[in-house]
């Protein structure tokens, strides 16, 4: 029996569906009828209701509002709303109250018995889900206080070394478990849902521990008919099993294999993914915690790979000597002078070889860093608006570090290069500023060639030095030569507070070809000689 609640404030609108609804031939009760949204919260407080059907103007309080209080405190009970044409569009957004299904009025009798069919499907399988959850909770209670779980910390103990493992030993020998393959190796199986990818409320907690007591059955189930090793529960949401060799030379493909069949079976079960890491093989028990570890350390790949991850750190072996040196600059190269499509097949490429030389999270981060730095110095090179540029920025690294994913982190990442190359775009919109620009880039790359001079530039850009001249003064407020100087004084301020070099070396790295003009020139710009500069920034 489904027991149905009205709620209608047109009396006619109430006796009609009253009368015309074939309710004992529904299976289901009209258990009350009110008129308005507060007689019916009040209703509900009172009496178990499966399915509300309501209208959405009412007086005291309307439809959407009873649909809010019914969402936030009975979210088991399924509610329909009748609409009124002029507010139907309205209506559409009670979605966010769980609202199953809209009505425009007026209602035919055909039309609600239609209705209240599937409604009574939705009770129903919540009816389901509510017993099976209250079944798991039953057997997961059981489980805790069963043998089951002696085994599981005892194992838990001696695989983690947080006892002696001589004694643990000896205790798993008088619970029936014997420690005595060749080699033994860990999984661990962590379910990707309740995982630190996701923001775990203390209801995901409890649900967690149900969901984990489920795979550790199918896990037992699976290794006992494979005769691979022991399962077993650690803490409230981990499940491992100990793999103990007896398989030869396919030892390793057979551990895989039963890995991802529990994968699988937990996904055809219960419709979740479940991430995995398999630990190295050890001799001896006491390195069983090295195992563990390196189990550990592959869940933590997740960061990088995704969900579903299934890990056997046996066949893992990083390049974590990675360079994104040319990579980026081929991305500053694209910002200044490429398409947007360049752009992203970089980042692309930058994700890829991150991902490919599977480093910890931290450094995945800075790589991101770098991307960010990158586009920060090209816009600082083509004198874009750093200050609307570096709005913001801190809260953009923080958004960056603290992305559960690196894939959701790239995409934050990528967002703002896309905006950026906007901007840069729309800067070189007139052939003005895109001439200036070049020319700005061009002096970053050739500033240490003595023999640079405007004719270079000019044929460089295709345009006579007059007309060169007289933008990019007008672009840039400096003229060329000022320019030129501005750019290698800063390159020799960068060299005498950071190396050694003498002046004259310093001079010629700077493009100047003669060291008494360089000093003359530095002490013009800065009022210091380059050798008292660099005592200055060297204390």
């Amino acid at each position: 029996m489904y027991r149905i609640l009205l709620v209608d404030d047109e009396i006619l609108v109430r006796d009609a569906i009253k009368e015309n609804i074939d309710w004992a031939g529904l299976d289901c009760e009209l258990t009350g009828i009110c008129e308005n949204g507060q007689q019916a919260a009040e209703f509900v407080k009172q009496h178990p209701v499966d399915i509300v059907l309501t209208d959405i103007l009412m007086p005291y309080m309307d439809g959407m509002e009873l649909s809010h209080f019914l969402h936030d405190h009975y979210p088991d009970v399924v509610i329909v709303i009748f609409s009124g044409f002029g507010e139907f569009e309205y209506a559409k957004k009670a979605i966010q109250y769980n609202v199953s299904e809209y009505l425009l009025k007026p209602v035919t009798a055909v039309e609600l018995t239609e209705v209240i069919n599937r409604m009574k499907e939705k009770v129903e399988q919540r009816r389901q889900e509510k017993r099976k959850m209250e079944n798991l909770t039953i057997a997961s209670e059981n489980y805790r206080k069963n043998a089951q779980m002696i085994r599981s910390k005892a194992l838990e103990a001696v695989v983690n070394c947080t006892i002696d493992v001589k004694t643990g030993i000896e205790q798993l020998h008088g619970l029936g478990i014997e420690l005595a393959s060749v080699s033994s190796r860990v999984a661990l199986f962590d379910i990707d849902m309740y995982s630190d990818m996701y923001q775990v409320d203390t209801v995901k907690r409890q649900e967690s521990a149900l969901m984990a007591f489920v795979l550790y059955n199918i896990s037992e189930e699976i290794v006992k008919r494979e005769d691979a090793g022991i399962a077993y529960q650690e803490g409230g949401n981990h499940v491992c099993i100990l793999f103990q060799e007896k398989w030869g030379r396919d030892q390793s493909l057979k551990t895989k294999e039963i890995c991802r069949e529990i994968q699988k079976n937990m996904h055809d079960v219960m419709g979740i993914s479940v991430s995995v890491g398999i630990g190295k093989w050890v001799k001896e028990p006491e390195e069983l915690i090295i195992s563990h570890e390196t189990a550990e350390k592959a869940i933590r790949y997740r960061y990088l790979l995704g969900e579903s991850l299934l890990l056997d750190m046996e066949e893992l072996k990083p390049d974590q000597n990675i360079s994104l040196t040319p990579l980026l600059d081929r991305l500053a190269d694209v910002m200044k002078n490429g398409r947007q499509e360049d752009a992203e097949n970089v980042l692309e490429e930058i994700k890829t070889a991150v991902r490919d030389s599977m480093v910890e999270k931290s450094r995945a981060c800075m790589a991101l860093q770098q991307i960010i730095r990158t586009v920060d110095r090209v816009c600082e090179d083509v004198s874009a608006d750093m200050e609307q540029i570096m709005a913001g920025r801190d809260d953009l690294l923080h958004q960056v570090t603290e992305q559960k994913s690196f894939d959701r982190a790239c995409g934050i990442v990528r967002e703002y290069v896309m905006k950026t190359f906007k901007m840069l775009t729309d800067m070189n919109s007139s052939s003005g500023q895109r001439q200036a620009r070049l020319a700005m880039d061009y002096i970053q790359k050739n500033y240490m060639d003595p023999a640079l001079s405007l004719n270079d530039i000019c044929s460089y850009l295709n345009i006579s030095t007059s007309y060169f001249s007289t933008i990019f003064k007008e672009m840039t407020g400096e003229t060329f030569t000022e320019v030129l100087i501005r750019t290698r004084m800063e390159k020799a301020k960068e060299l005498l507070e950071n190396t050694t070099m003498k002046n004259y070396e310093i001079a010629e790295k700077v493009g100047f070809s003669d060291p008494h003009y360089f000093g003359i020139s530095f002490k013009k710009m800065t009022g210091t000689t380059p050798t008292e500069y660099a005592r200055e920034k060297r204390k």
